[in-house]
């Protein structure tokens, strides 16, 4: 299950994550159930809290930096679907990505003017006027089709099944992408929506972009102190309204930038196969974090680092009693594209501030 995010996440948090191909259920789906309508219904309400730690900038969380060279679609294409469908686009000028990762990706190719309506996940501000295709993380196929789409870009982890289908049915081009887990999907995810749309060398550039710029933010990893070794973190996901505490396993989607940003996943080493567990005293013990990495809404939902440390089992582990906590935007953490870069950055400014004092 990945949690992607919106919070109205994932997708991975498109993302309620933990569906199987084209909004089937997987194993983890009676958990994701529950959290879709726990999120449905209670929102990501929360007081803040003074002592919170920063987060990205709003320029960096909510704004995309599209291409400078104009795209140049070449139509038509035919690609293969995640799902396993052969599908054949003809014209891109009505996009509709069903997930805020896709849609970002879509808009940093340059096709931002062609896309008409977006999911609840993507949150930056170029596509804050369209209109929401999603209740919760339901995609509505109605509200879709009466947009007279084009082309269709979703997710594996997007459902239900039936609206996937009733959308396929009517005739659009449905793409269905592979949900991004870790560092070295970037470039796939966006080589495949850029084939999809036809401007494959517009591709090319975002990929060597971003690659280009994750691999300068991955220098700026400090050498580690001597004597001291890499920090542990523990990537918690929390809808406090929702009462949903959960520990990040290997399979969170967080492991791959915490490893990128010179630490260690917590939960992963401590053992946590799955991707996500529920929060207990014992296994954050086990976890032993030094520092605890949270989206920042969920850490909203909780009232803050004061809420946060209230959580059975936090204010006992080493980052609860030095109140180490890294919070970055919802709508960025676990993207795993052409932003990717400004999470590290920030996860790594976080994690190993300059002047060697917490934040």
């Amino acid at each position: 299950m990945r949690f992607s995010q919106d919070f109205a996440p994932p997708g991975r948090a498109g993302r309620l994550p933990g569906r199987g191909r084209a909004g089937t259920r997987g194993p983890l789906g009676v958990l994701t159930a529950a959290l879709a309508l726990a999120l449905a219904l209670t929102g990501c309400g929360g007081g803040t809290d003074a002592k919170a730690p920063a987060t990205a900038t709003e320029a960096d969380a909510d704004r995309i930096e599209p291409l400078t060279t104009a795209p140049d679609p070449r139509l038509p294409v035919t690609v293969e679907s995640a799902d396993g469908a052969e599908v054949t686009i003809t014209s891109t000028d009505r996009i509709v990505p069903l997930t805020g990762g896709l849609s970002e990706i879509v808009f940093t190719l340059g096709l931002g003017r062609q896309v008409v309506a977006r999911d609840i996940t993507a949150t930056f501000e170029q596509a804050a006027e369209l209109p929401v295709v999603t209740r919760a993380h339901d995609v509505s196929a109605e509200s879709v089709l009466s947009l007279k789409p084009t082309v269709v870009l979703a997710e594996t982890t997007t459902g239900p099944a039936e609206a996937i289908g009733q959308i396929r049915d009517a005739g659009i081009p449905l793409v269905v992408v592979a949900p991004a887990k870790q560092l070295s999907d970037v470039g796939r995810r966006i080589d495949t929506v850029a084939a999809a749309l036809g401007v494959p060398d517009s591709g090319t550039e975002l990929k060597s972009r971003t690659r280009s710029r994750i691999d300068a933010a991955q220098k700026s990893v400090p050498a580690p102190a001597d004597g001291a070794g890499k920090p542990r973190v523990a990537f918690l996901y929390l809808r406090g309204s929702a009462s949903v505490y959960l520990l990040g396993g290997r399979e969170s989607g967080a492991s791959s930038l915490l490893e990128a940003a010179g630490a260690v996943d917590a939960g992963k080493a401590s053992g946590l196969k799955k991707d996500f567990t529920a929060i207990t005293s014992e296994a954050l013990a086990k976890a032993a974090p030094d520092a605890i990495l949270v989206m920042s809404k969920g850490l909203e939902s909780v009232g803050g680092v004061d809420g946060l440390v209230k959580i059975p089992g936090v204010a006992e582990t080493p980052a609860g009693m030095d109140r180490r906590i890294v919070s970055i935007d919802d709508g960025v953490l676990l993207n795993y594209g052409p932003r990717t870069d400004r999470v590290l950055s920030e996860l790594i400014a976080q994690l190993h501030p300059k002047d060697g004092a917490d934040k």
